[in-house]
This record gives structure tokens, sequence and C-alpha cells, in this order.
């Protein structure tokens, strides 16, 4: 038997808990009610802009050593953000309920609209939530 077989690597990180298991996916249900809570693309586009300033802005704190810098990262990551929902979407964050899970979704949802691959998820998430009704 070969040393390097998937089978038997995978027993044995699992016996001695070494292993490197894959991360789970978001799940799917949270990842399709968080885009239906975006469901106005302006709503996208403040989250995008506000997660994308809040993360120039992280950076250029850890660089500087600035904590004034990371206070600037969340109100310009939060503002826009809330006020999305309060005045657009008419909703709660995510935030309240999952703070990590929303914000990996607050990437994933930006890197989609960056990439053109959100529309497929948003048009699936309306389809998931006609049906679900």
């Amino acid at each position: 038997m070969n040393a390097l077989d998937e089978k038997t690597v995978a027993h044995q990180s699992r016996r001695f808990g070494t292993g490197a298991r894959k991360a789970p996916a978001m799940d799917d249900a949270f990842w399709l009610r968080y885009l239906r809570a975006h469901a106005d693309p302006r709503t996208r586009a403040l989250h995008a802009a506000g997660t994308l300033g809040a993360t120039a802005f992280l950076a250029a704190a850890v660089a500087r050593r600035d904590l004034r810098l990371f206070g600037a990262a969340l109100v310009c990551g939060y503002a826009p953000a809330w006020f999305a929902h309060a005045r657009i979407e008419r909703n709660r964050p995510e935030t309240f309920s999952a703070p990590l899970r929303s914000l990996a979704a607050d990437y994933r949802m930006c890197w989609g609209m960056l990439t053109g691959s959100l529309d497929a998820e948003v048009e699936r998430a309306a389809i998931s939530s006609s049906s679900a009704s």
C-alpha cells in the first residue's frame, strides 16, 4: 500500500486529530436568506462600498498602528450597510443575529459583484424565495 494513499492519510488524520479538514462552506440557507435581505441593488452597492472602504481603512490601521483608523474602518463598513437596511430594504441587518457569517457573506457578495458572478446567486435566491412560499 502506498504511504500517501488518500484513504490511509484521511484515516490517520482522523485518528490522531492532525488532519486539515476542509472548512465547511457557508450554510446555503443562510447565504440565500442573506441575499434576499439585500434584494435591492442599491443595498448591495452600499454594502460593497462600505466593505471595500472598511478593508482599506483596516489595512491602513494595521500598517500605521493607528486605532483611529480602526474606528474609521468600523464606521465606514457599518454606516452604509445599516443605512441601506433602514432606509432601502427596511429590514434588520444579519449582523445582529450572525456577525461572523454576515461578515463572510459581505465579502462573498462583494467578490461576486466584482467578478460578475453575483447575478446568478441573486436569481437563485429569488427563485428559492418564491418556491418556499
